[in-house]
């Protein structure tokens, strides 16, 4: 890693109650902040409103409760970032929403982003701010699939990042508001934003989206009671929910068999209201508006609550200031962000004014436990597969996607050495390989993610190595 890398000092009391430290963009920084992620050793954050006019902002994080902020880059026309791809298929790139459609920007020196493209899709309207915008996105290099709200699916063709073109726009049978978007080899995962359905899509031609029949369900409770959600998270063959309104919280389904998706579990604490979701481990992280929530999942069906976080106001206290959808687990401390900062006449600064994001103390320990592949698609064992399959894995945490490359994560032709040669993206855990060629008819490959090669953001290496092998069809 050129940068420094994750959180490295050790704490007394953890999980903090109260932050160690705030992240601000600077002058241009309107406090409405999302999400953000670790690239080539530093903390990338696009501090962006729904409405625009943000920053992108870059820190050296290695010391979590004293975070240098790096620089600045203004954001005129990207909009609230709810996800980030990145890509390394034609250099280091990575996509974000725009207010009337994607922004590509390159990364190639992380410190200093700088847009390349932006492109305008068909129907984009803000500020319709929910029916009519691009709610979320993946890049499963070279394509990016495209969350659009009422608008239904974007494909789009970035194998050039400086010419991005659109492809296709698929529109669901049954109404899906499309929230959150994920691409797992061929499987593509849409849920929808603020409502209870979900839709399993087969991607094998990754231009012409197939619904998975029987992949098209309603999200419900312990009790069978449909219930919105407002964002999710695909790990491990499971779909994390983010719960909303009548009680937040998590739930959890079963993915392993996209055809018949099932109900594994979840918890509701009183008054939350769900917003995103994240996975390390054996915690699921939750943003819950008035405060957030770490989950222990590692019994699916019976999650419990481990630790509650509130953010801090600024004068005078508030008991529930701003609106913490987003809690970010980095190494040992987690991030918590409020997308809202509640200005008014009494309080022209807002409740987080410059505290938009706060830092907290997750662990005592610093992190020192590798990641592992929970998920692989096409799955072990496959028969069938087709010859445009891409090949996906899921990581037990956020991984650093330079130290992915032909040598730590490969896809081979039985009885041969050398891997196939293709292109690497990642987001959230998630790492794709797109083959540079269509695989061969009726012919096996073994897909290796070897012991020490993957590192996640504080350099730990993979723990185990993994195999799995699945055989096309004609």
């Amino acid at each position: 890693m050129s940068g420094p890398g994750g959180p490295t000092q050790s704490f007394s009391e953890a999980p903090a109650s109260t932050p160690c430290a705030f992240l601000d963009g600077g002058e241009h920084d309107t406090d409405h902040h999302n999400t953000g992620f670790m690239l080539d050793g530093y903390l990338v954050m696009p501090l962006v409103p729904e409405w625009g006019d943000g920053v992108i902002s870059v820190f050296d994080f290695s010391d979590a409760c004293a975070p240098k902020a790096l620089h600045h880059e203004r954001a005129l026309a990207i909009r609230e970032t709810h996800a980030t791809g990145v890509s390394t298929h034609a250099g280091r790139h990575m996509v974000v929403a725009h207010l009337q459609g994607l922004s590509f920007w390159d990364m190639s020196e992380v410190t200093r982003p700088a847009r390349v493209a932006d492109l305008v899709l068909p129907g984009v309207f803000y500020p319709d701010a929910y029916a009519r915008v691009v709610m979320s996105l993946f890049w499963q290099a070279p394509y990016v699939y495209v969350a659009g709200s009422d608008n239904g699916l974007y494909v789009v063709d970035a194998t050039d990042p400086a010419n991005p073109t659109l492809v296709t726009q698929y529109r669901f049978e049954v109404p899906l508001r499309a929230g959150g978007i994920f691409a797992v080899g061929n499987l593509l995962v849409v849920t929808a934003a603020e409502g209870s359905r979900v839709a399993l899509l087969d991607i094998s031609d990754p231009a012409a989206p197939q619904p998975i029949p029987g992949g098209t369900f309603e999200v419900t409770d312990e009790a069978g009671v449909p219930r919105d959600v407002y964002h999710s998270h695909v790990n491990g063959d499971k779909l994390l929910f983010a719960r909303k309104g009548g009680g937040g919280g998590l739930i959890i389904y079963d993915i392993k068999d996209p055809s018949r998706p099932t109900y594994l579990g979840g918890n509701s604490p009183p008054h939350s209201n769900g917003g995103y979701v994240y996975l390390k481990d054996d915690r699921a992280f939750v943003g819950d508006s008035s405060f957030a929530s770490v989950f222990d999942i590692k019994d699916p069906a019976r999650v419990t609550l481990e630790h509650t976080f509130y953010l801090q106001s600024v004068d005078p206290p508030k008991e529930s200031p701003g609106d913490l959808d987003t809690l970010l687990p980095i190494g040992n401390v987690v991030i918590a962000s409020s997308d809202e900062n509640n200005r008014s006449q009494e309080h022209p600064s807002g409740d987080v004014a410059d505290r938009a994001s706060q830092v907290f103390a997750m662990d005592a320990a610093p992190d020192t436990l590798g990641p592992i592949v929970t998920m692989v698609n096409p799955p072990d064992g496959a028969q069938g597969v087709a010859r445009t399959s891409r090949v996906g894995i899921t990581l037990s945490e956020f991984v650093e996607l330079g130290s992915v490359f032909a040598g730590s994560f490969h896809v081979v032709k039985q009885g041969c050495q050398g891997p196939l040669q293709g292109h690497y993206s990642g987001q959230e855990g998630i790492l794709s390989f797109w083959p540079k060629e269509p695989l061969e008819a009726n012919t096996t490959y073994e897909v290796v993610v070897p012991a020490g090669g993957i590192i996640d953001v504080n350099g730990n290496p993979t723990r185990a190595a993994f195999r799995a092998s699945f055989t096309t069809g004609e």
